[in-house]
């Protein structure tokens, strides 16, 4: 990744589209992964954090916008619409749902970087936090560890997406409901479990915790200033 400019998802069905945007994306210092379905890249959003996704509106099974409204929500990334002329109607919706941008088919690949680096700069994200150290603790989630008391332990990916939003949010309360966005989990009991697993790698008494604490009827903060 480090030398490309952003990692970015491009989702449309026609095959030709597909290699052809992510070619000249690739020429423009771009890492491309590409989907050929709504559904493909549901599935690769879960395991990838793109930059940006440009997606077709129209596709076999579900469209785009359903893409959006089910998976908006779960993300912050922005979207780029891909539509055809006529599709006036769809291109409003989806702007509607949560899109920020369309580009009508056929389009000039130079307006496409255009529209890609005026998005990324919009939503570049600065300084977020990754390696933090308090009293006996560090954490290092660029390492996917933690350190307490000169004992190492694993950071899986679903614990550093809690608590990379935790630490550059610091004091903060994160509800149940919001850690099961993060995650794409909706069980009240397992994400009570991951906090508990969370607990016994940062807190030197994990049934008296000081830092990962319990709002009592709202949520978990965490406390590290």
């Amino acid at each position: 990744m480090d030398n490309y400019i952003s990692h970015i998802l491009v989702v449309d069905d026609d095959d030709g589209i597909r290699s052809l945007v992510k070619k000249y994306l690739n020429e423009n210092k771009y890492l491309v992964t590409t989907a050929n379905s709504a559904e493909d890249a549901a599935e690769k959003i879960k395991i990838i954090e793109f930059d940006l996704i440009i997606l077709d509106i129209m596709m076999p099974g579900k469209s785009g916008l359903e893409f959006i409204q089910e998976n908006k929500k779960k993300i912050d990334t922005p979207i780029i619409l891909l539509t055809a002329k006529g599709e006036a109607n769809e291109r409003i919706e989806g702007l509607e749902v949560g899109a920020d941008d369309y580009l009508p088919k056929p389009f000039e690949p130079k307006e496409l970087i255009l529209r890609i680096q005026n998005i990324i700069k919009k939503t570049i994200k600065y300084d977020l936090k990754r390696v933090i150290e308090f009293e006996n603790i560090k954490i290092d989630l660029n390492k996917h560890l933690i350190f307490k008391n000169k004992v190492e332990y694993k950071v899986n990916n679903t614990e550093k997406t809690i608590l990379e939003k935790m630490i550059n949010n610091p004091g903060k309360t994160f509800t149940r409901e919001d850690i099961g966005l993060l995650i794409d989990l909706d069980k009240e009991r397992s994400i009570d479990v991951i906090i508990t697993r969370l607990r016994k790698k940062i807190e030197m008494d994990p049934k008296n915790p000081k830092f990962l604490q319990t709002i009592r009827g709202v949520g978990y903060v965490l406390w590290i200033e």
